[in-house]
């Protein structure tokens, strides 16, 4: 997986491990967020990133990794482990001097517990992802995000037919009594967020749907698209009922 001639993202589909080799400098930065986000939406589960091999030119550089890191927590089951002897690492960003100690932290983790659908850009498609949704929720045992859950992907799933026009994957996962939502297409058209639709408007109102019944959301641009994601707690459904 080519990024910059200086810096490569080598995956085998088999393995957990993203190896970089070469030299990452300032220059890499931008291939390699996008070679890596691209390995961690391919492969649900996380990812250990082997930075062994690589010769790090600018510090600065290094941060690319935790960045990655920090973009895809809220994601439906992705992660991401660093290699990294030196040790170096940013806020929260796991890290292990060797292979075989990443590699025991990661079979120390549940296995990721995921749904996905690839859909056609159809009004349709918004029925088939509600019923994905749901099917999570009963799987996991929070049956009162059905609701909410049915909401924000419908709302994704609409915009993407809508100003997107591309296939899509719909993507559930569960994780400490939350629910991570993921829409993926193929679309580089940025959605946009200007607040509270006025009661006069007619439509665009499929953010702020989004914004009021999860805990937060955002987009992570790809090369070739982008993933917009939700995450909705148990906890605050069960609030709003008490």
């Amino acid at each position: 997986m080519p990024t910059d001639v200086r810096c490569l993202v080598e995956a085998d589909e088999s393995s957990a491990v993203v190896r970089l080799t070469g030299v990452l400098d300032q220059a890499g930065v931008d291939g390699v967020r996008l070679a890596l986000l691209a390995r961690l939406w391919q492969r649900p589960g996380p990812v250990i990133v082997d930075l062994s091999g690589v010769r790090i030119a600018d510090p600065a550089a290094r941060a690319v990794v935790d960045d990655v890191h920090h973009t895809v927590a809220d994601w439906p089951a992705a992660g991401l482990l660093v290699l990294d002897p030196s040790g170096s690492a940013g806020p929260g960003v796991p890290v292990h001097p060797s292979l075989d100690q990443a590699q025991a932290a990661l079979a120390g983790m549940p296995p990721a517990a995921v749904l996905a659908a690839d859909l056609s850009p159809v009004a349709a498609s918004a029925r088939e992802a509600r019923a994905l949704v749901a099917d999570g929720c009963a799987r996991w045992d929070v049956p009162d995000l059905v609701e909410p859950a049915c909401i924000a992907v419908t709302e994704m799933v609409n915009n993407v037919v809508a100003h997107a026009g591309t296939p899509m994957t719909v993507r559930v996962a569960a994780r400490g009594g939350a629910l991570h939502l993921a829409v993926r297409d193929r679309s580089a058209r940025w959605p946009a967020y200007a607040g509270p639709a006025p009661l006069t408007s007619t439509g665009g109102r499929g953010l702020l749907l989004i914004d009021t019944v999860t805990r937060r959301w955002g987009s992570t641009p790809l090369a070739d698209g982008k993933v917009v994601w939700c995450v909705l707690h148990a906890e605050d459904e069960a609030a709003i009922r008490s």
